[in-house]
């Protein structure tokens, strides 16, 4: 199958152009070119200035040949993502189109964006989807920042209702080695440092959000683009059971031979770099089953093993901005009493 990547070298998308290669599919990726990934030599690379987020320009050269499937690894918004499906309409068979598990209603009142009580968990692909749109669009510098038009309930509703066949993937919170974000950063670093205790907000002890480690949502990702059974399906995409947060920090301790505490206090007490910034009586866990049942999803990778490679790349690569130092562990010495 000859398959166009849109992105792509980045940290999930160069586990999914290897894997496509190493099932013997022919895979083509357009980008600027300032993240050159390690990838096989037998991996196409289309160049060019005007593939920045977001993506509006789409060169002739990548329906020579022409994709089967092409897979949009960052559709920002309804602009971009119509003009993807306009692109390749008559060309490509379907494109899948990588959206987030942020459209849900739930992820609203997570934020506070949306009054109402907490929605019940886990969620389905049915769930309700927020009504306030774009999230993020009071942390842009202006109309010019992609991050001005980011609303994947658009881009989501622009790649259905398009004339070219659509799978929608909703990702959870990825980890693994080459998280920008750092999501595990604070439990490893202090239980590298062997810290007595590792504090939690009271709400936030008990919270769930769905996370994914990033080779097995690869292994997703590449299952919706070759399996022609995800046509025109929506799937949540993550791990199959969410733990508290409580009980992901004691799992990343057990790992880590970590004889500590963790210790659960009022946000009143907790010192301003830990508290955390949204509503945590709202979870944000998603049920996975539909994709692993209809395509017939591999299995994850052990817990464990996740952990431990994340892990090790962490202790690895250092924060370039620097972790906690002593006067942050003396204020969690003293709000933990």
């Amino acid at each position: 199958m000859r398959v166009l990547i849109i992105g792509g070298t980045n940290f999930i998308g160069p586990h999914v152009v290897r894997l496509l290669d190493r099932l013997g599919h022919e895979v083509t990726l357009y980008h600027r070119g300032t993240h050159e990934a390690e990838l096989p030599a037998s991996v196409r690379h289309i160049h060019s200035p005007r593939a920045g987020i977001p993506i509006l320009h789409f060169p002739s050269s990548l329906s020579d040949p022409p994709p089967e499937v092409v897979l949009h690894m960052f559709p920002v918004g309804e602009e971009d993502t119509r003009a993807a499906v306009a692109r390749f309409v008559g060309v490509a068979r379907r494109i899948v189109v990588i959206s987030s598990g942020d459209v849900y209603l739930a992820y609203g009142r997570l934020l506070g964006t949306e009054p109402g009580p907490p929605i019940p968990t886990p969620l389905d692909e049915g769930a309700p989807l927020r009504t306030v749109l774009f999230p993020y669009r009071s942390m842009a510098s202006g109309p010019a920042d992609w991050m001005y038009h980011y609303e994947k309930i658009l881009a989501e509703r622009a790649a259905l209702e398009g004339r070219l066949p659509a799978t929608v993937l909703r990702l959870p919170a990825v980890y693994g080695p080459g998280d920008a974000h750092r999501r595990f950063r604070q439990y490893i670093v202090r239980m590298i440092d062997r810290r007595p205790v590792v504090l939690l907000e009271t709400a936030a002890a008990q919270w769930r959000w769905t996370h994914g480690y990033v080779e097995d949502v690869a292994r997703a990702i590449v299952r919706a683009v070759t399996d022609e059974r995800a046509t025109s399906r929506v799937y949540n995409v993550g791990e199959g059971n969410t733990p508290t947060l409580t009980d992901r920090v004691r799992r990343i301790g057990g790992v880590m031979e970590w004889n500590g505490r963790i210790v659960s206090i009022a946000r009143e007490r907790m010192p301003e770099h830990l508290r955390t910034p949204f509503e945590a009586r709202q979870d944000l866990s998603t049920d996975t089953r539909r994709i692993r049942s209809e395509l017939n999803l591999d299995p994850d990778l052990s817990l464990d093993d996740s952990l431990r490679r994340t892990i090790e790349w962490e202790r690895r690569n250092p924060l370039p901005t620097g972790d906690p130092g002593p006067s942050a562990y003396a204020a969690e010495d003293a709000a933990a009493g």
